[in-house]
Parts: structure tokens; sequence; C-alpha cells
């Protein structure tokens, strides 16, 4: 009851429950020849996700199945061994999924997305994987200690440290990538929309990607004294009009205004008590997690609860994506900028404007070109009724 109670708490939003949104037809947004290229192209990417989820799992099971015999060949101790475990099942997550990633940026080039070559493209976030590596070190480092002297009831302390250990890389995140200050115009547009939205104003940076890719992205990061919006160079290189970057930087700052980043911790800690629970009792039949035999298997189960989840956190992305557009129409007041960027969203960054129901489940964290194009459409028609 209390875990249903914070779901509906974390659910609220600004957008209206009685808005009417029309339907929009694809083909009266983006030219036919646009529209076959945009879903070609998405079509390809969403079968190499699926292809390499499966392949993940078959690699994860084989590992969980065989895994385990590494354990008695190491001399590091018990918790030394799990940690040499571990890393050794990410090593086969990533190679596992290399075969994937290198049929992306070659499909990426094919696309005109990108420009850079396969291994600067596979190494280009090396920070942030490095980052990723630490948590999940750290994370089963937490969980061995407390299975050590909790063998039942480890999950109980690990969940609100997993949660510790997230909110940390989220105040940290925003120095993993590299950035330069935004200009003088963007600067004084993030104040002032932050003023609107009322909450006290942020940094605003520029991440250069360019050798990178040429799709188009923003993002809100941080918490607290680090919190910033960060555009890609992408946005900026005249693609777009002025108007459709104010929208974008409105959009971004009202993840802040809206809390969203909170809201992201608060459904993650809401996911982490069950899932930890769930990797316990999994793993009680090869000892616990207090026995490194067990890591290889809680791999598996955290890889398969993660997809499991999928259509939950896409869900709740799209929600809060759905209410930071909302938000920036009210901020703005320029539909009609907003049409125009979710529009270039298909013609620029080949995004499907109306993609497959399953693939809006498992892929999709942010709403299609089409739902937000109608609502913007519903937001100019709510403002001439006023």
């Amino acid at each position: 009851m209390l875990w249903l109670l914070a779901a509906v708490l974390l659910w609220r939003g600004v957008v209206p429950d009685d808005l009417r949104v029309a339907g929009v037809d694809p083909a009266s947004l983006v030219p036919a020849a646009d529209l076959e290229r945009a879903e070609r192209y998405e079509r390809f990417l969403r079968i190499d996700f699926v292809l390499s989820q499966l392949v993940l799992l078959v690699v994860l099971a084989l590992y969980a199945w065989r895994g385990a015999r590494f354990a008695k060949e190491s001399a590091a101790g018990r918790i030394g061994t799990g940690m040499l475990l571990g890393m050794i099942g990410l090593a086969l997550v990533w190679l596992s999924q290399l075969p994937f990633r290198i049929a992306e940026v070659w499909w990426d080039r094919r696309y005109e997305q990108t420009d850079a070559g396969y291994v600067e493209s596979l190494f280009q976030n090396w920070v942030a994987l490095g980052a990723e590596f630490l948590f999940i070190s750290f994370a089963l480092l937490i969980v061995m200690a407390l299975a050590g002297r909790f063998p039942r009831r480890w999950w109980l302390g690990a969940a609100p440290a997993f949660v510790g250990l997230a909110v940390l890389f989220a105040v940290v995140a925003p120095y993993l990538f590299p950035t330069e200050p935004a200009d003088a115009a963007l600067r004084a547009d993030a104040r002032r929309y932050a003023l609107a939205q009322g909450t006290e104003p942020m940094r605003v940076a520029v991440e250069d990607v360019s050798e990178y890719t040429e799709a188009p992205n923003a993002y809100a990061v941080g918490l607290g004294p680090t919190r910033r919006v960060v555009l890609w160079s992408t946005l900026l290189d005249g693609r777009f009009s002025e108007g459709q970057v104010r929208v974008v930087l409105a959009h971004e700052v009202a993840h802040h205004s809206r809390n969203h980043l909170l809201e992201g911790l608060g459904w993650y800690s809401l996911l982490a008590v069950p899932g930890t629970w769930l990797i316990a009792v999994a793993t009680r039949r090869r000892g616990g997690l207090a026995q490194p035999a067990a890591v290889p298997l809680s791999l598996l189960v955290l890889v398969g609860l993660e997809l499991v989840s999928l259509p939950l956190q896409n869900a709740v992305s799209r929600h809060m994506e759905q209410e930071a557009d909302w938000v920036a129409l009210a901020t703005t007041r320029d539909p009609a900028s907003a049409r125009a960027l979710f529009r270039n969203f298909s013609t620029e960054a080949l995004a499907d404007p109306d993609p497959p129901a399953w693939s809006r489940l498992l892929l999709d964290s942010h709403p299609s070109v089409v739902e937000r194009v109608a609502l913007a459409e519903a937001w100019r028609e709510r403002e001439r009724e006023r």
C-alpha cells in the first residue's frame, strides 16, 4: 500500500487530465521520403536492440551456469573473489554488446548521423563507462559485506545504500562530460525561464559532439549546486531556429523546476527494494551473495529485472518528458516553434514519428513526434479557449 501511495505521488504532474489531444497524421508532418527514411533507420536499431538483449541474456546465463568455477581458482578472499567475478561479468557484457554497437555505428554512418570512426565511437564515453564500472564495484562491495554479516537480510541495508550511490552519481554526473559555458544569450534565456518556472537559475553549458554525431540532443543533469542544462553543439549548428532552441532550453529547465531528477531517484528507490529482495531470493541456492559463486547468477537476475522493468521505466520517463514539454510551452508560449522542433527530430535525427506499440513499450523514453506535436496543438487550442 505504501509503495502504491508513493508511486501515485511521484506520478502526479501538471498536464491537465481533461486535455483533449487530437490525433496527428505522420504524413502531414514529414515528407513521404523523409518519413520512409526515418522508419527504415529506426527499424534496424530496434532489431539490433532486441538481438543484443537476447545475446546478453544467453551470455549471462552461460556465465551464471559455469562462472562459479572461477571462484575456486581465486585466492583473493571472499569479497575480492566476488568483485573479480563481477568484473569478469561486466567484461562479458561489454564484449557481448560490441558487435551490436559496431552495427549501430555502421548504420549511423550510412544514414549520415555520424562521421566518427568505429574506435572513437566505441570509446567516446569512456569517462561515463568508468563511472558505471566504479558504481557497480562499490555496489558489489556493499552487498557482499552486508551479506557476510546478514546472509538473508542484506537487501534491507543494500537498497538504501544503492539509492545513496545513485544520489552521489547524480551529483557528480555533470563533471563526467566535457562542456563549455553557453553564450550570454542562452544563459540569459535560461535564467528568465528558471524564474518563470519558479526555480533557481542553473548553469547552461554546451557539449561539443560534432566529432561523434550529427544528431541533436540536450539534457538536464545534476542536483543542488551541480544542477545544469547541457545542449549538444548539434543543436546550435544552424539547423534549428532560435525559437526551437529556446523550446529545448525551456524543456530542460523544466526538468529541474519540476524536480524530475529527484523524482527519478524516487522511482529508483521504489524499484531498488523489491529488486534487491528478488536477487537475494534467486541467489540463495548458491549460498547467497555472501558467497562469490552467487555473483554470476546475480548479474543475470539483475539484467533480467532491468529488462522486465523497462516498460515501467519508459512510461515514467515519457510522463516526465510530456510534463517538461507542457511547461516549456507555457514558458515560451511558442507552439509553432515546438511543432517545428518536433518535426525536425524526424528529418534531422531520423526519429520515427509514430513508432509501433512494442517499441514504445520497450524502447521509447520520450513521447513520439506525433504525440509531442499533438500536445503542442492541444496547448494552442486550450489557450485560444481562455
